[in-house]
Formats: C-alpha cells, sequence, structure tokens
C-alpha cells in the first residue's frame, strides 16, 4: 500500500519526537483499539477504511475513538449515535469542517460553502445556493430541464440499442448530470450528450474525489505539509485548477457579453449578487461554489443510478416489479416526468435501498470539534475529527433485517426518508450540514432509473452471469464502482 511505504520512512524521523512529548490519554475518551508508538492505529484503516472502521466499530462499539498519526478521530457508527452529533449537538460537531490539505489547493477550502466554518460569509453563500438553486420554487421551474435531459439519455441508449453498442452506465448518468447542471447554472452542455463524450470532465472531478479520499500522510502528521509526500496536495492542484480555469473563462464570457437575457441563469444571479453586494460573494467564492456544485452533482448522482442499475442486474425479480409499476402507472416506452414520481413508491423504494447499501459519501464529509465536547458520556478532545459512517449505519444488522440483501420491499411500508430526520438513513447527511443538493438528487435519480427501466431491457454481456457482476467498491471521498457497469440496451418501442 503506498500510504504505509511512505509513512513508515518518514515516521521514523518522527519517532523522536514523540518519545519526547509521550503519549497522553484523558480518562474518559471513548473505546477504541490499543494505538501503536507513533502510527495509533493508521495500519487498521487498509483500502477500505469504511469497511475497516465499520469492522472495528463491530468490536469496540457505535462511538469509537482512534488516534490516527497526530489525529485524534471519533467514528461514529450507530443511528442513536448519529442523532446526538447531527442533530442533539450539531452546532457543537459542525462548526467547523476536518479539511483534507489537499483542498487546501489553490485556496478551495477557504472559499468553499462545503469546507469553510460556519459563520456570516458560510450562512450568506447556503442562503445564495438554495434561494437560487435548490429551492422548491427553482426546481418547479427548471423541471422542463430535467426532461430534456433525461430524453436526451434515452436518446443515446436508443442509439446504441440499433447499433447493439455497450453503454457505461456511470458515464452515461455522468454526462446528464453535468448537462443538466451547466444547463441550469451556466445555459449550456459542458458535453455531447449523444455522444460517449465527456470522459475528461468525468476523469477530472472523479480524481479528485479520489485524492481527496485517500490516507494522506500530510492529515495524520501535519509536520510533513511542506513535503507532501504522497503527492496529493500537488495532483490536486492541478486537477482543482483545470476546472476552476474553466469557470474562470466561463464568468469572463458571460461578463463581457453587453445583452442581458430575458430569463437568467444561475450564473447570471450571482453575478447580480456579486456586483450588488459584493461583501457577500466573491469571484473566487463564485469558482468555488461552481467547483462544489459540479462535483458533487455529478458524480454522486452518476454513483447512485449505476449501483441501482447494477442491483436490479443482480436481482431481476426486482427489475420485473419496477418495470410492471412503471407499465401500469405511466405506460411503457415513456419518460418519467416528476409528476410522475409520487405515484411510483416501488422506485422511490429502490432509490432509497441503493442510497442505504451504497450511500455516495460513506464517512459523510469530516467534521471537527473546536472545544472538548461530551457524548455518550465519553469526553471528546478538542481538535477531534469526526466521522459519521453512513456507510456502516446503512448495513447496521440491529436496524435492518437482512442488511446485506437488496430489498426495496423493507420501505415500501416504512416512514423512514432520506431528509435527515431519519437516522437510521443519511446518505446526504443531516443538521446543519446537511447536503443542500438533495432536493435535486431525490428527483433526479429516479428521473433516470425509471426512464431507463421503463424504455430498455438492460443486458449484460452473455459472458458474465448476474450473480457474478463485480460489485467491487473504489473507496475515495465518494463511493464508486470498482469495475465500471456496462449494458446492452434492448429498446421496448
Amino acid at each position: 500500500m503506498e500510504f504505509l511505504t511512505i509513512a513508515i520512512g518518514l515516521l521514523l524521523s518522527y519517532a523522536f519526537i514523540k518519545v519526547v512529548l509521550g503519549i497522553h490519554k484523558p480518562k474518559h475518551l471513548p473505546p477504541g483499539p490499543t494505538p501503536l508508538p507513533i502510527i495509533g492505529s493508521l495500519h487498521l484503516l487498509g483500502d477500505h477504511p469504511h469497511q475497516s472502521l465499520a469492522n472495528l466499530a463491530k468490536i469496540h462499539g457505535p462511538v469509537m475513538f482512534l488516534k490516527l498519526g497526530n489525529i485524534t478521530t471519533l467514528v461514529i457508527s450507530s443511528a442513536s449515535a448519529a442523532k446526538e452529533v447531527l442533530q442533539k449537538q450539531d452546532l457543537a460537531f459542525s462548526s467547523t469542517r476536518h479539511v483534507p490539505d489537499g483542498l487546501n489547493a489553490h485556496n478551495h477550502s477557504v472559499n468553499s460553502v462545503v469546507w469553510m466554518p460556519i459563520n456570516v460569509q458560510w450562512r450568506t453563500l447556503r442562503k445564495i445556493i438554495n434561494t437560487n438553486i435548490f429551492s422548491g420554487t427553482s426546481l418547479d421551474a427548471s423541471q422542463y430541464l430535467r426532461t430534456k435531459k433525461v430524453q436526451e439519455l434515452v436518446t443515446y441508449c436508443q442509439k446504441a440499442s440499433q447499433s447493439n453498442d455497450c453503454v457505461d452506465i456511470g458515464r452515461a448518468a455522468f454526462r446528464t448530470s453535468l448537462n443538466l447542471l451547466s444547463n441550469t447554472i451556466l445555459s449550456k452542455d459542458l458535453t455531447d450528450p449523444y455522444e460517449d463524450s465527456g470522459k475528461e470532465f468525468k476523469e477530472v472531478y472523479g480524481n479528485i474525489m479520489i485524492e481527496v479520499g485517500k490516507p494522506n500522510l500530510v492529515d495524520f502528521f501535519p509536520v510533513f505539509k511542506k513535503m507532501d509526500p504522497q503527492g496529493i496536495r500537488r495532483r490536486l492542484t492541478s486537477h482543482v485548477g483545470k476546472v476552476l480555469g474553466l469557470f474562470e473563462e466561463l464568468i469572463n464570457e458571460r461578463l463581457g457579453k453587453k445583452n442581458v437575457k430575458q430569463d437568467p441563469d444561475v450564473l447570471d444571479m450571482i453575478l447580480k449578487i456579486n456586483h450588488e453586494n459584493p461583501q457577500d460573494i466573491n469571484r473566487e467564492h463564485i469558482k468555488s461554489m461552481l467547483l462544489d456544485l459540479f462535483v458533487a452533482g455529478t458524480d454522486t448522482t452518476s454513483n447512485s443510478l449505476e449501483w441501482a442499475v447494477a442491483e436490479l442486474l443482480r436481482n431481476p425479480h426486482i427489475r420485473v416489479k419496477a418495470k410492471d409499476e412503471l407499465k401500469e402507472v405511466i405506460g411503457k416506452g415513456k419518460i418519467v416526468e416528476e409528476k410522475d414520481l409520487p405515484k411510483l413508491p416501488y422506485l422511490q423504494c429502490i432509490v432509497k435501498e441503493t442510497l442505504r447499501i451504497h450511500p455516495p459519501i460513506p464517512f459523510l464529509v469530516p467534521r471537527r470539534v473546536d472545544n472538548e465536547v461530551k457524548i455518550n458520556g465519553y469526553i471528546v478532545p478538542k481538535g477531534t475529527q469526526v466521522l459519521v459512517n453512513a456507510w456502516a449505519i446503512g448495513r447496521d444488522p440491529t436496524i435492518w433485517e437482512n442488511p446485506l440483501e437488496f430489498k426495496p420491499e423493507r420501505f415500501l411500508n416504512s416512514k423512514i426518508d432520506v431528509h435527515g430526520q431519519d437516522f437510521e438513513l443519511i446518505p446526504f447527511g443531516a443538521g446543519r450540514r446537511i447536503c443542500p443538493g438533495l432536493p435535486l438528487a431525490i428527483r433526479m435519480i429516479p428521473l433516470m432509473l425509471g426512464s431507463l427501466l421503463n424504455n430498455f431491457d438492460l443486458n449484460l454481456d452473455n459472458k458474465i452471469r448476474q450473480e457474478d457482476l463485480d460489485m467491487t467498491e473504489r473507496f475515495g471521498i465518494t463511493l464508486q464502482k470498482a469495475d465500471p457497469l456496462c449494458v446492452f440496451p434492448v429498446s421496448l418501442n
């Protein structure tokens, strides 16, 4: 493992400092594995930390304390503990983020509403996002765009069906999500919706998520910050720079236009706010906001759709039930529209079950406590990183019967939802830091999934049996399918 190989060499030179300082362990810390000198419990993370920490929580409990290098870390692995952190003591646990070193590239963490601390600036930016992009009024007004983009996805798959070509579901969903956001924000497509394009965008955004999610020696031993021994900050500087450069060009292009559009898009509205109240949002805020929106709104949505289709391919009886519901409610071969969603409960259950077993961000976005705080009678020291393991909570056998089984029916007579009030299912987080894009995601995923199911039979390559479909996860800040899912669509029209 690259991380540990580099760590061993560098940490030998660090050992003397730790010996001199000693290891101080307060009395009332939550339980956790006994740390090794210097590295603590870093050796226990492995290549899939969400899985490793879920297994450790079975031994040490749902409120678990670890020493990861120099960083104290609290891992939350149960719904009740998540409720304590995300609701009852939300302010204490949400005011500050634990920012991965790589996100200091181009000062993104300073300007990003995702990563900056809760303060006046954060509240202003969050209000701008909620009001101009994700409010019910704004989303209702842009329904036609989602219908158009889903139709383009279906048309692309129809072309593949006619030529018996394979469709990379994740990449196709990424293009759809990318163009939906770019039309909403910029009034233009950023990739050709009818061709297998957008690969560069997907790779750049995917690389950002992967690099941010990698265990980084600098995050655990800040003394190595200037060295950047794994090159994560260097690579993120390149990836983030490409995206910010694109947004800089788009902003300059918009500001250079003399004619004011009758129907302003999101960028127009944000630039207007910037012009009238520059203290509320400056150009660096705008670029970081666009980066957050495009990275979070494309990668997570496309990953969720890919996981959903993969699960349906492995469970044909569920796929048949979903198709039957679609046929009965809207008629075979039609595009699902947003007005149809309340009448498609089984489709909605499939989406919830996908988000339960394959949460887009397995640890949510890491937090940090600025002051010592108590939870369940334990003391959490100041400066501790807080990870909420949504992946573990979604697979908790004390909450979910047969948690590893993909079973949408478990939600048919359940009031559990993804809006941050039911802590058994928190794929978008909860509390002040809940994902602002939740309202769009819960519209977009069922629209794409339902329209694909209602227009096509999606088949695997003849050489792959459904029970042998590779479901290996690729860990980053988002949870990707390691092996891209390629299907052969057969048109039902």
